[in-house]
């Protein structure tokens, strides 16, 4: 048991909640022996679903929670009165460090104000990002940050990087990965006020490898594995990814069932064009880590569905194992004072 990594579910956030919470905690068990996962919510429901299944049991317990934050809630003040919600209780549990890691698909805002304000930030993090993995044609990039920091300054962008760097060396794998500013051009004195003051800063940090400026139109080529922004354009760069995608896939669809030849050609093609989509499947990769906290909180998407749910949970073993927020500690051991 000193070998696994602890996960608190929120099993009663999403659309789904808690039938896909509870299946996607099953199969996550299934496939790893090196998880323990602490399912957090209304203890009838939860043990209703847990009933359909056979599973190791000593690595699922449920923990009771009477209160479910829902998506219409001011978000600081639902944090705050709903003390025995399945969010609050379940970050509680990683503040306490009876768990490593917190997945959630509810409330966006009550997960990133939780995480502040319960979990806390590591010593010297003055922002906390919100960084998803986003599938490119050379593989995925992060992007950090795409929706908790509206407000950020240029030093809190550097903190990004460094951040988002160490993310993806060790929980991705990608040595020494790229980082670019987004950017309205690639030359170094385009920009707003706040990438002129950044791009510098990034330029001359010994510790990224920084590339310079990447416009939106080369995100999805892989031009650059760390993509850093504030979290106005990063939410805007996501949420455009998201609708386009789903844009195109339903106009090749609606293309391939127009006649009778495209029909034809359609189940000639269907294993190819399946493997594609599910290269561009945002979801095979997880939730988006909220990074620079004592403990790992990963939010997804609120209509996720089992397999999301495995799927960031074994995203959580392997930060857990690398030590993400160790190593996050000692690579801004030596920045300096931030700005507020």
């Amino acid at each position: 048991m000193e070998n696994m990594v602890r996960v608190a579910l929120d099993a009663m956030g999403g659309d789904y909640a808690p039938k896909e919470m509870v299946k996607g905690a099953v199969e996550a068990v299934k496939e790893r022996s090196d998880v323990k996962v602490f399912l957090v919510g209304i203890e009838e429901q939860i043990t209703k679903e847990l009933s359909q299944y056979t599973y190791p049991e000593e690595q699922i317990e449920v923990v009771g929670a009477s209160e479910v934050i829902i998506n219409d809630e001011p978000p600081v003040n639902a944090i705050r009165k709903k003390k025995d919600s399945s969010i609050v209780k379940a970050m509680t549990m990683v503040k306490n460090q009876e768990a490593d890691a917190f997945v959630s698909a509810g409330s966006t805002g009550a997960v990133l104000v939780g995480g502040q304000l319960i979990v806390g930030r590591i010593s010297g993090i003055k922002r906390a990002p919100l960084a998803p993995l986003i599938p490119t044609t050379k593989g995925v990039s992060l992007l950090i940050d795409c929706g908790a920091n509206v407000d950020a300054k240029a030093p809190h962008l550097l903190q990004f990087a460094k951040m988002g760097s160490i993310y993806m060396e060790h929980v991705v794998g990608i040595k020494n990965p790229r980082v670019a500013i987004v950017n309205v051009g690639l030359e170094e004195e385009k920009g707003n006020a706040l990438v002129k003051e950044t791009y510098p800063l990034l330029k001359n940090c010994p510790d990224i490898n920084f590339i310079g400026s990447i416009e939106a139109r080369e995100i999805p080529n892989g031009y650059a594995d760390v993509i850093v922004c504030e979290a106005f354009v990063g939410n805007v760069i996501l949420k455009l990814y998201e609708g386009l995608g789903s844009a195109l896939l339903h106009k090749v669809k609606e293309g391939l069932m127009s006649t009778l030849r495209s029909k034809i050609g359609a189940l000639l093609i269907k294993p190819a064009l399946k493997k594609t989509m599910k290269d561009f499947d945002a979801d095979k990769y997880g939730g988006a880590p909220l990074l620079g906290l004592n403990g790992l909180v990963v939010k997804i998407h609120g209509n996720a569905e089992a397999n999301t749910v495995k799927t960031a949970i074994t995203q959580c073993i392997t930060f857990g194992k690398q030590e993400i927020n160790q190593k996050i500690r000692d690579g801004l051991d030596q920045e300096g004072t931030v700005e507020q």
